[in-house]
């Protein structure tokens, strides 16, 4: 199949990125893929739109502190928020980047909530469960300064892309299981939702696994940086997919790719979701591949995908507005 000129160039700029590259040291391979993407959209004409106020804190969490970036609206609150966990297959990936920064601040304006992005700590220094610890923990901080963030704790989304949906996912079982905040809505986009030693076997890692931005070879390696074991992969809160139980967790949103390996594991997870009686919308967008949505501020599809997401928050937090007025 062909894929449209602006994906394919975009998967062509990252194969000449890990060639350019090499095989450096984890972190110095973190900071040049930033600062190389940084570089690449700019030049595409990404930028980052203002946004009433954006603050940076460091928040503490089981053995140590992560980082926290708040984009908030112009206007009076309480506002909506939107808690939101970044790619990158708990290996890369950072707040401090143009990619993450555009698509918050334009959330923060097209949603008319606070948006809070978290920077969980990455393996393989910090392996599973401590990410998906971490973001649960900043859900808690953020319901509990709700009154200092100026935001309405009856109205909390969560969301991510590729590991990030992963670890949205993980924090919705966790608030059920643990008795912890309500939430209206988790948005996943392009999910990780199993990680098992059974993974592949999902048919579209076999039709989609090279050659479309995400290789199976790369989420064999995500999966045993992040997994002390692999045996941990079948623990619910690393593959959400194999939860006994789904039942009470958020309504859900699920966005996945016509050409991405990770496509018919994350429709799956919307089907069980369903089948538990969880309210859930899938939307499959077709012509796109795991890492696509990058574009929403230059390729028209892409801005369909942006708006989607927008929708489901924007309808999400409205419904509940109603619902408690």
């Amino acid at each position: 199949m062909t894929l449209a000129p602006e994906i394919q160039s975009l998967i062509d700029w990252g194969t000449t990125l890990s060639e350019t590259h090499g095989s450096p040291a984890l972190p110095e391979l973190r900071e040049a893929i930033r600062d190389e993407l940084d570089r690449e959209l700019r030049r595409q004409g990404v930028v980052v739109e203002s946004v009433g106020a954006k603050t940076d804190r460091r928040i503490a969490v089981d053995g140590g502190e992560i980082g926290i970036r708040i984009f908030t609206p112009a206007g009076a609150g309480p506002h909506p928020l939107f808690l939101h966990f970044h790619g990158g297959g708990f290996v890369l990936g950072t707040i401090d980047s143009i990619v993450n920064d555009a698509k918050c601040a334009h959330i923060c304006r097209a949603a008319e909530c606070v948006v809070a992005t978290i920077e969980y700590r990455l393996a393989p220094e910090y392996r599973f469960p401590i990410a998906a610890d971490d973001c649960y923990a900043a859900l808690c901080w953020a319901v509990g300064n709700a009154r200092r963030l100026d935001i309405d704790p009856a109205r909390v989304a969560v969301g991510g892309e590729s590991a990030g949906g992963n670890l949205a996912a993980a924090v919705s079982l966790m608030a059920r299981d643990r008795g912890g905040p309500p939430l209206v809505l988790q948005l996943l986009e392009v999910p990780v939702t199993d990680i098992s030693r059974g993974a592949n076997d999902h048919p579209s890692v076999a039709l989609f696994g090279q050659g479309y931005g995400l290789d199976r070879a790369d989420m064999d390696y995500y999966a045993k940086e992040y997994l002390a074991d692999l045996a941990e992969g079948d623990n619910p809160y690393a593959s959400p997919l194999l939860a006994d139980d789904l039942t009470g967790v958020a309504p859900a949103h699920v966005i996945t790719a016509e050409y991405d390996v990770l496509r018919d594991s994350g429709e799956a997870y919307a089907r069980r979701l369903e089948q538990a009686g969880v309210p859930t919308k899938l939307h499959r967008k077709l012509g796109h591949t795991h890492g696509s949505s990058v574009l929403w501020q230059t390729w028209e599809p892409a801005q369909e995908w942006m708006g989607d997401a927008v929708g489901a928050l924007r309808q999400a937090f409205n419904t509940r507005e109603a619902t408690v007025s």
